[in-house]
Protein backbone atom coordinates (compact mmCIF):
# COMPACT_ATOMS: atom_id res chain seq x y z
CA UNK A 1 0.00 0.00 0.00
CA UNK A 2 0.93 3.62 -0.49
CA UNK A 3 1.60 5.64 2.85
CA UNK A 4 0.95 9.54 2.69
CA UNK A 5 3.42 11.16 4.36
CA UNK A 6 2.20 14.63 6.05
CA UNK A 7 5.50 15.74 7.87
CA UNK A 8 8.53 14.48 8.78
CA UNK A 9 11.91 15.50 10.18
CA UNK A 10 14.66 13.89 12.21
CA UNK A 11 12.72 13.27 15.22
CA UNK A 12 8.87 12.27 13.99
CA UNK A 13 6.97 11.21 11.11
CA UNK A 14 3.54 11.93 10.72
CA UNK A 15 1.20 10.08 7.87
CA UNK A 16 -2.00 9.56 6.57
CA UNK A 17 -2.25 5.95 8.16
CA UNK A 18 -4.51 3.96 5.25
CA UNK A 19 -7.82 2.69 5.98
CA UNK A 20 -8.19 -1.41 6.77
CA UNK A 21 -4.50 -1.25 7.85
CA UNK A 22 -3.38 -2.34 11.17
CA UNK A 23 -1.25 0.00 13.41
CA UNK A 24 1.32 -2.36 14.78
CA UNK A 25 1.16 -6.00 14.21
CA UNK A 26 -1.10 -8.39 16.15
CA UNK A 27 -1.93 -12.19 15.56
CA UNK A 28 -3.99 -11.95 12.00
CA UNK A 29 0.01 -11.55 10.71
CA UNK A 30 -1.24 -9.29 8.21
CA UNK A 31 0.69 -6.23 6.73
CA UNK A 32 0.67 -3.23 9.47
CA UNK A 33 1.67 0.24 8.99
CA UNK A 34 4.64 0.42 11.45
CA UNK A 35 6.29 -2.69 9.98
CA UNK A 36 5.80 -0.92 6.38
CA UNK A 37 7.34 1.92 7.33
CA UNK A 38 10.11 0.45 9.13
CA UNK A 39 11.14 -0.67 5.77
CA UNK A 40 10.40 2.44 4.11
CA UNK A 41 13.08 3.76 6.11
CA UNK A 42 15.45 1.34 5.82
CA UNK A 43 15.29 1.58 1.74
CA UNK A 44 14.56 5.08 1.05
CA UNK A 45 17.13 6.29 3.77
CA UNK A 46 19.59 3.45 3.01
CA UNK A 47 19.54 2.77 6.69
CA UNK A 48 22.19 -0.80 7.82
CA UNK A 49 20.77 -2.75 10.43
CA UNK A 50 16.92 -2.46 11.98
CA UNK A 51 15.30 0.75 11.96
CA UNK A 52 14.07 2.38 14.68
CA UNK A 53 10.14 3.70 14.50
CA UNK A 54 8.34 4.17 17.68
CA UNK A 55 4.63 4.16 18.01
CA UNK A 56 3.51 6.76 19.97
CA UNK A 57 -0.42 6.17 19.61
CA UNK A 58 -3.15 4.30 17.45
CA UNK A 59 -5.88 4.38 15.04
CA UNK A 60 -8.19 1.35 14.47
CA UNK A 61 -7.63 -0.63 12.09
CA UNK A 62 -10.91 0.57 9.77
CA UNK A 63 -10.06 4.12 10.64
CA UNK A 64 -7.46 6.21 8.85
CA UNK A 65 -6.24 9.75 9.01
CA UNK A 66 -3.43 11.45 10.98
CA UNK A 67 -0.97 9.36 12.93
CA UNK A 68 2.50 9.99 14.35
CA UNK A 69 5.24 8.06 15.25
CA UNK A 70 8.75 8.69 17.08
CA UNK A 71 12.20 8.20 15.10
CA UNK A 72 14.11 8.46 17.88
CA UNK A 73 13.39 6.92 21.77
CA UNK A 74 13.82 10.07 23.23
CA UNK A 75 10.90 11.87 21.12
CA UNK A 76 8.93 8.54 21.66
CA UNK A 77 9.06 9.33 25.62
CA UNK A 78 8.85 12.71 25.20
CA UNK A 79 5.66 12.46 23.10
CA UNK A 80 4.17 9.52 25.03
CA UNK A 81 4.55 11.61 28.17
CA UNK A 82 2.44 14.67 26.29
CA UNK A 83 -0.12 11.63 25.52
CA UNK A 84 -0.45 10.67 28.94
CA UNK A 85 -0.96 14.12 30.33
CA UNK A 86 -3.71 15.07 27.52
CA UNK A 87 -1.27 17.27 25.70
CA UNK A 88 -1.89 15.59 22.54
CA UNK A 89 -5.20 17.20 21.00
CA UNK A 90 -6.90 14.50 19.18
CA UNK A 91 -9.79 15.58 16.82
CA UNK A 92 -11.58 13.12 14.92
CA UNK A 93 -14.63 13.81 11.99
CA UNK A 94 -17.33 11.23 12.13
CA UNK A 95 -20.52 10.20 10.39
CA UNK A 96 -23.70 9.32 12.88
CA UNK A 97 -27.11 8.26 12.77
CA UNK A 98 -29.81 10.96 13.40
CA UNK A 99 -29.16 13.64 15.06
CA UNK A 100 -27.01 13.96 18.44
CA UNK A 101 -27.57 18.31 18.90
CA UNK A 102 -25.77 20.59 18.05
CA UNK A 103 -22.84 20.26 20.70
CA UNK A 104 -22.28 18.41 23.68
CA UNK A 105 -20.26 15.97 26.05
CA UNK A 106 -20.57 12.61 26.79
CA UNK A 107 -19.01 10.54 29.53
CA UNK A 108 -18.82 7.01 30.06
CA UNK A 109 -16.57 4.12 32.00
CA UNK A 110 -15.70 1.43 29.34
CA UNK A 111 -14.69 -1.89 29.90
CA UNK A 112 -13.31 -3.78 27.14
CA UNK A 113 -13.11 -7.44 26.60
CA UNK A 114 -9.70 -8.23 25.34
CA UNK A 115 -10.94 -11.45 24.75
CA UNK A 116 -13.61 -10.54 21.99
CA UNK A 117 -12.13 -7.21 21.32
CA UNK A 118 -15.40 -5.47 22.18
CA UNK A 119 -16.34 -2.39 24.34
CA UNK A 120 -18.89 -2.25 26.43
CA UNK A 121 -19.88 0.78 28.36
CA UNK A 122 -20.60 -0.34 32.19
CA UNK A 123 -21.45 1.10 35.70
CA UNK A 124 -18.95 3.56 37.19
CA UNK A 125 -18.82 1.11 40.19
CA UNK A 126 -17.67 -1.84 37.51
CA UNK A 127 -13.55 -3.43 39.03
CA UNK A 128 -12.50 -2.83 35.36
CA UNK A 129 -14.64 0.49 33.83
CA UNK A 130 -11.78 2.87 32.66
CA UNK A 131 -13.53 6.92 32.94
CA UNK A 132 -14.21 7.92 28.80
CA UNK A 133 -15.13 11.10 27.66
CA UNK A 134 -15.46 13.51 24.52
CA UNK A 135 -16.90 16.47 23.54
CA UNK A 136 -18.41 17.41 19.67
CA UNK A 137 -19.53 19.57 17.53
CA UNK A 138 -22.04 19.12 14.76
CA UNK A 139 -20.96 20.47 11.77
CA UNK A 140 -23.55 19.24 8.89
CA UNK A 141 -26.27 17.23 8.59
CA UNK A 142 -27.68 15.10 5.51
CA UNK A 143 -29.86 12.55 5.32
CA UNK A 144 -30.94 11.65 8.43
CA UNK A 145 -27.32 11.51 9.82
CA UNK A 146 -25.02 14.13 11.18
CA UNK A 147 -20.85 14.72 10.54
CA UNK A 148 -19.43 15.80 14.26
CA UNK A 149 -16.02 16.79 14.98
CA UNK A 150 -15.52 15.34 17.78
CA UNK A 151 -12.06 16.39 20.49
CA UNK A 152 -11.17 13.34 22.97
CA UNK A 153 -10.45 13.98 26.48
CA UNK A 154 -9.56 9.98 27.51
CA UNK A 155 -7.87 7.83 24.82
CA UNK A 156 -9.56 4.71 25.40
CA UNK A 157 -10.43 1.74 22.84
CA UNK A 158 -13.10 2.29 20.38
CA UNK A 159 -13.76 4.91 22.72
CA UNK A 160 -15.62 7.12 20.01
CA UNK A 161 -17.20 4.23 18.51
CA UNK A 162 -18.80 2.85 21.44
CA UNK A 163 -19.49 6.02 23.18
CA UNK A 164 -21.60 7.69 20.69
CA UNK A 165 -23.53 4.05 20.13
CA UNK A 166 -24.50 4.26 23.67
CA UNK A 167 -25.86 7.74 23.19
CA UNK A 168 -28.22 6.39 20.21
CA UNK A 169 -25.89 7.73 17.40
CA UNK A 170 -23.77 5.17 16.27
CA UNK A 171 -21.52 5.59 13.60
CA UNK A 172 -22.13 5.10 9.91
CA UNK A 173 -20.51 1.90 8.73
CA UNK A 174 -19.68 0.77 12.13
CA UNK A 175 -19.85 -3.23 11.42
CA UNK A 176 -18.92 -4.06 15.43
CA UNK A 177 -21.29 -1.59 17.21
CA UNK A 178 -23.96 -0.43 14.69
CA UNK A 179 -26.45 -3.11 14.16
CA UNK A 180 -27.62 -1.15 10.92
CA UNK A 181 -24.22 -1.02 9.20
CA UNK A 182 -24.40 -3.48 5.82
CA UNK A 183 -21.40 -5.59 4.84
CA UNK A 184 -18.83 -4.04 2.71
CA UNK A 185 -19.73 -0.33 4.14
CA UNK A 186 -16.86 1.74 5.61
CA UNK A 187 -17.21 2.83 8.89
CA UNK A 188 -17.20 6.95 9.00
CA UNK A 189 -15.04 7.99 11.63
CA UNK A 190 -11.37 9.73 10.32
CA UNK A 191 -8.67 11.20 12.31
CA UNK A 192 -8.41 14.76 10.70
CA UNK A 193 -6.21 16.99 12.84
CA UNK A 194 -3.46 16.01 15.35
CA UNK A 195 -1.92 19.02 17.54
CA UNK A 196 1.53 18.50 19.72
CA UNK A 197 4.39 20.19 21.01
CA UNK A 198 7.58 18.99 19.17
CA UNK A 199 9.59 16.82 21.16
CA UNK A 200 12.59 19.18 20.91
CA UNK A 201 11.64 22.41 19.36
CA UNK A 202 8.95 22.32 22.22
CA UNK A 203 7.29 24.20 19.32
CA UNK A 204 3.13 23.37 18.25
CA UNK A 205 2.60 21.08 15.73
CA UNK A 206 -0.28 20.70 14.08
CA UNK A 207 -1.48 18.69 10.78
CA UNK A 208 -4.34 18.36 9.47
CA UNK A 209 -6.08 15.24 6.88
CA UNK A 210 -9.58 15.58 5.39
CA UNK A 211 -11.19 12.07 4.44
CA UNK A 212 -11.37 10.99 0.94
CA UNK A 213 -14.27 12.06 -1.14
CA UNK A 214 -15.74 8.52 -1.19
CA UNK A 215 -18.26 6.61 0.33
CA UNK A 216 -20.70 8.24 3.26
CA UNK A 217 -18.04 11.62 2.92
CA UNK A 218 -19.72 12.49 -0.58
CA UNK A 219 -22.57 13.24 1.31
CA UNK A 220 -20.66 15.81 2.99
CA UNK A 221 -18.20 16.97 0.32
CA UNK A 222 -19.24 20.41 0.09
CA UNK A 223 -18.10 21.39 3.62
CA UNK A 224 -14.82 18.18 3.17
CA UNK A 225 -13.46 20.20 0.55
CA UNK A 226 -13.20 23.58 2.08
Amino acid sequence: MTVEILYEDNHVLVVNKPVNCLSQGDRSGDLDLLTQLKQMIKVRDHKPGQVYLGLVHRLDRPVGGVMVFAKTSKAAGRLAKQLQSQQFDRVYWAVVEGDPGASGQLDHYLYKDQRKNQVYAVDAKHPKGKKARLTYQRLAQSQGRSLVQVRLHTGRSHQIRVQFKTAGHPLWGDQKYNPKAQPGQQIALWAYQLQFNHPTRKEPVAITCRPPSSSIWQDFQALISQ
